[in-house]
């Protein structure tokens, strides 16, 4: 199993001391952030695209060229690229310069997005959500398979037989299809043969288990190999040395943005017993000592049988050396264990 770290580059207030680091000090973090996942060898790194003051990432692949140069083996993702909002030629050229620079470690996570503030941005109307996303999306593997392309749709203007440059390391450059729990999208990413990257931030992780199954029962009626494509499941997640630090480190930064989104989506606020009902054994969260978080991985692997771990330890702004921990943990405490054990299982 390939297991990694993804964040998206949170601005908040430090819940504790009020402090608001700035951008510039944020982006140098989450490069250093990326460079330590890199040395103790953990296999990918992702970065959000958001549009809004609570996140400094707007640009992800930006970000991870500067990465790239201070990385060797780890992958570096967009986690997500906002498709619906973007032009996909850009986007193809973004991600292929990317995978130029770090040597062929570039991948491409394509989601609609969670928050609407690309679309106005943008010159988009939501109206067209899932349409832009179809569309856009059509074009981007249009463009990955082709290096002459010629392509029309309703929302980007056509292309006659028009070359595309550069052209990445990896044939094909990688695309994951990002989804949160939208049957429709997970269809989508089965029938496209396209590996999936399923988000769980809430309840219990069971209840996604049908929407796997439905992924690879969509990708074998459209011809694939259910067994060639992959499957990753990202979460909240946090280490620390005991669980209980790792639970009193992370909840006040956790409530502090959860209980935000909630007064926009109409969630009730974060409470310390949902946070403790979520962090155990069978909750979403993966919130707890080394062993906690193994314990919780294999516990998904039963139900998902997936190829890949992302785990988002800043969920909210918590201190660059506490972050830099968790993913030392996660490298050399979680990650070897992990691997052991699922080879272990691949050869009974």
């Amino acid at each position: 199993m390939e297991l990694g770290v993804y964040t998206f580059g949170e601005l908040t207030q430090d819940p504790t001391t009020g402090h608001l680091l700035s951008p510039a000090r944020r982006l140098r973090d989450l490069v250093e952030e990326v460079e330590l996942a890199d040395q103790v060898g953990l296999d990918v790194f992702g970065l959000g695209e958001h549009h809004r003051p609570d996140y400094v990432v707007s640009a992800p692949a930006i970000v991870l060229a500067a990465a790239a140069e201070r990385t060797k083996r780890v992958r570096l993702t967009s986690a997500v690229t906002v498709l619906s909002s973007d032009d996909p030629v850009r986007v193809f050229q973004d991600f292929a310069t990317l995978d130029l620079l770090s040597g062929g470690r570039a991948e491409i996570m394509a989601g609609r997005g969670s928050f609407i503030e690309s679309f106005p941005l943008f010159g988009y109307d939501l109206d067209d959500y899932d349409a832009l996303f179809a569309e856009k999306l059509d074009l981007v593997l249009k463009i990955r398979s082709e290096e002459r392309v010629s392509w029309s749709g309703r929302h980007r203007a056509a292309l006659a037989d028009q070359p595309v440059y550069p052209r990445p390391v990896q044939d094909p450059l990688p695309v994951w299809i990002a989804v949160g729990g939208t049957p429709q999208s997970v269809v989508r990413a089965g029938a496209l043969g396209l590996p999936l990257a399923l988000g769980i931030i809430g309840g219990q992780p069971e209840r996604f288990a049908p929407l796997v199954s439905l992924y690879r029962e969509a990708a074998s009626r459209a011809g694939h190999d259910p067994k060639s494509l992959k499957v990753g499941i990202n979460t909240h997640a946090y280490i620390a040395d005991t669980s209980q630090q790792a639970a009193d480190e992370f909840f006040p930064a956790y409530a502090q943005v959860m209980t935000k989104l909630g007064r926009e989506r109409g969630w009730p606020p974060t409470t310390r017993p949902q946070f403790e009902a979520l962090r155990g054994p069978r909750g979403a969260l993966a919130v707890g000592s080394a062993q906690e978080l193994i314990d919780k991985i294999l516990f998904q692997y039963e139900l998902f049988r997936h190829d890949r771990y992302l785990a988002q330890f800043s969920v909210g702004t918590l201190p660059h050396g506490q972050i830099m921990h968790a993913i030392e943990l996660l490298g050399t405490k979680v990650a070897p264990v992990v691997r052991a054990e699922i080879a272990g299982k691949a050869t009974v």
